[in-house]
């Protein structure tokens, strides 16, 4: 689904900066052109209330959250309410998840039609978040803005039962503050002075949206009606050849280009190194000896890599496996392979992986994504 584009003018957001009591607040979250999300929330100084309709997940997310707030500001309880989009409830799935802060703790209540059950869980600073209600982070903003500290550490608390994940809050120039989450990756949020929300923007993170907080009001009800489950994102495909009796095989995550630009872009920027699709890392395996020009490469598992390099793209060889995408160790790099990139006849908006036959005993590796693809061509002994 696609919506038009948002204008934020200077004016606007100057406005935003009025005394955050009682203020409204509403977000439609981007992946690329495609709305995903769409968020609206009041908070005032002893209460936030909210609701989000998410694309995200096999059946989508409507999600209504209520948050008490002490005289400090900190989060007192929070409650969850999830369904589907649909609207109908979710079997086996709690009616609602109810959380109780308490010094560095906090009870999880799971409410079931039959039956409560209840965890105590750690949570030094806890807050509440559940992806991807950014408007709930209004809370550990605020908290940020009034400790003054450059550095905060804060437990995110959701509705699953997990253990929270401390989240490090980190203030940046001007209005940003920088949220580093598992694997390293930085989310950069703009922020006024009392902690309210103006822009998101995680297209440094894998989840890659943006998303800045609306001048007016809008429709809700109709956004939300509109939206369709998006299933399982960058969904894993397969790539083999048949090479003198001997097979190549390829498994790789295709992530979706969604009106983005691509080589040298928003999605595989220049001079870094790209996962060669998305979630898991790219995994290599082959029963025969490979010859990319002079580097060799014995049967076996390996993972596979992108450099985008400024002097020429090169793919890499790792010899580390089992590890998710955005674990890269150059350590164990085999080898970097010079690339061949050529325009595609026509665009190609699913990332594609081919082991292509060439001759008796040659092949070649192709990368097709947007409006280019790259090629490695090699040999088999």
């Amino acid at each position: 689904m696609k919506l038009p584009t948002m204008v934020f003018s200077a004016t606007a957001l100057v406005a935003l900066a009025a005394p955050v009591l009682g203020q409204e607040a509403a977000f439609v979250v981007m992946l690329g052109k495609d709305t995903v999300a769409v968020e609206k929330y009041t908070r005032t100084a002893t209460r936030m209330t909210g609701e989000l309709a998410s694309r995200f997940g096999a059946a989508g997310n409507r999600l209504s959250y209520e948050v008490t707030l002490g005289s400090n500001g900190r989060p007192v309880s929070v409650v969850y309410r999830a369904r589907p989009l649909t609207g109908a409830p979710a079997p086996n799935q709690p009616r609602e998840v109810r959380l109780t802060f308490t010094g560095d703790s906090v009870k999880r209540e799971a409410v079931f039609a039959d039956s409560t059950s209840v965890r105590m869980l750690a949570a030094a600073r806890g807050v509440p978040f559940a992806y991807p209600a950014f408007g709930l982070l209004e809370v550990a903003f605020a908290d940020l803005r009034k400790s003054k500290a450059p550095t905060v550490g804060m437990a995110v608390v959701g509705l699953g039962g997990g253990n929270p994940v401390t989240q490090t809050f980190t203030v940046g120039q001007g209005d940003t503050i920088r949220v580093a989450g598992g694997g390293g990756v930085i989310t950069i949020y703009r922020v006024d002075k009392d902690g309210r929300l103006l822009s998101v923007d995680a297209s440094g993170t894998t989840q890659m949206v943006k998303s800045a907080r609306s001048t007016g009001s809008i429709d809700f009800e109709g956004i939300a009606s509109r939206l369709t489950p998006l299933g399982t994102l960058s969904p894993r495909g397969v790539a083999t050849g048949s090479f003198m009796q001997s097979v190549v095989f390829i498994s790789y995550g295709r992530p979706q280009v969604r009106g983005r630009t691509v080589w040298g872009g928003q999605l595989v920027p220049a001079d870094t190194i790209w996962r060669l699709g998305a979630n898991e890392a790219t995994h290599l395996a082959t029963s025969r000896e490979l010859t990319f020009g002079t580097v060799v490469v014995p049967p076996g598992l390996y993972t596979l890599w992108f450099f985008n390099a400024a002097g020429g793209p090169q793919l890499v060889i790792n010899k580390q496996v089992g590890q998710w995408g955005t674990v890269y160790d150059p350590a164990q790099d085999l080898a970097r392979i010079p690339v061949t990139m050529a325009p595609t006849p026509e665009h190609v908006e699913d990332f594609t992986i081919t082991l292509r036959n060439v001759a008796q005993g040659r092949g070649a590796i192709e990368f097709a994504w947007g409006g280019q693809v790259a090629t490695a061509a090699f040999t088999v002994r």
